[in-house]
């Protein structure tokens, strides 16, 4: 009897590509890396401590200088500032990543970060009230950082035949009391966005998928957002660990045949 532990990986017979073990994350024993933006707090907070739990390098990329609310493992050592709605500063904090990665791989790549500017006592910007510097930055952090990212992190994807996930928002798909014109339309490209680069990069052997978190208990809630709870399904907020969890998942190998994906995590608010 062949030992399974010597026997070569499955190849799909028409591309002659290999096939990933079903339920497996990698074979080789390297240690994976990730690279997230948005990582300070709420939901990239929950998904950098989940993957470092699992073992992973966790490059993370914030606004905000690393602090002792982080306190996962390296994570001085690993943390980027970077203004990703600055092309010049992104282009900088680009290039200190790929410092970092030093040529290596990287397998998963989480555009979590995003911004929702709000109006006067917190209100919702419409339309013709969202001034175009807002739009424009709006749409710098949101749709053109994750793409100018995944660009310049090709190779090291490549290399790590890895997965995107983009965060995008049930206001993407519906007109939301709290979430503006601005954000709403930004996460609705960056669903767009994802379905484009799942067709364009599967042949590099790259996923790419997205998550449309709805009423997430995190400390950017709207006042009023315990008023949406019951018209949620399942009556309640979801957590930063459940938002997590989809993200792992995602990026883990037993989801080796998941690309082009929208996975909507609200509690069944969309239905």
């Amino acid at each position: 009897m062949a030992d399974p532990e010597n026997t070569a990986p499955a190849t799909c017979p028409v591309s002659g590509k290999p096939v990933p073990k079903p339920g497996t994350d990698g074979d080789s024993g390297e240690q994976k890396t990730l690279v997230l933006t948005g990582a300070s707090q709420g939901i990239g907070h929950a998904t950098a401590k989940l993957f470092q739990e699992h073992g992973w390098r966790v490059l993370t990329c914030s606004r905000r200088a690393f602090t002792s609310a982080c306190p996962w493992q390296e994570g001085p050592e690993d943390h980027i500032q970077i203004d990703l709605g600055d092309p010049d500063h992104r282009s900088i904090g680009l290039a200190e990543l790929k410092k970092r990665l030093a040529g290596g791989a990287l397998h998963a790549l989480v555009n979590n970060a995003g911004i929702s500017p709000k109006g006067e006592e917190g209100g919702r910007l419409g339309p013709t009230d969202t001034g175009m510097a807002t739009w424009r930055l709006v749409f710098e952090v949101n749709f053109f950082a994750p793409i100018v990212l995944a660009r310049g992190l090709m190779d090291e994807l490549v290399k790590g035949q890895g997965s995107i996930v983009n965060v995008t928002s049930i206001a993407g798909s519906r007109v939301h009391p709290f979430a503006g014109t601005a954000y709403a339309t930004s996460k609705a490209a960056l669903a767009a966005l994802t379905r484009e680069m799942a067709s364009d990069f599967g042949q590099k052997g790259i996923r790419v998928n997205a998550i449309a978190p709805g009423e997430i208990d995190t400390p950017i809630l709207s006042p009023g957002t315990s008023d949406l709870v019951r018209n949620i399904p399942m009556h309640r907020l979801g957590t930063p660990d459940e938002v997590a969890q989809t993200i792992y998942f995602l990026c883990a190998n037993s989801s080796s045949y998941v690309t082009g994906s929208e996975i909507h995590i609200n509690g069944g608010e969309h239905v």
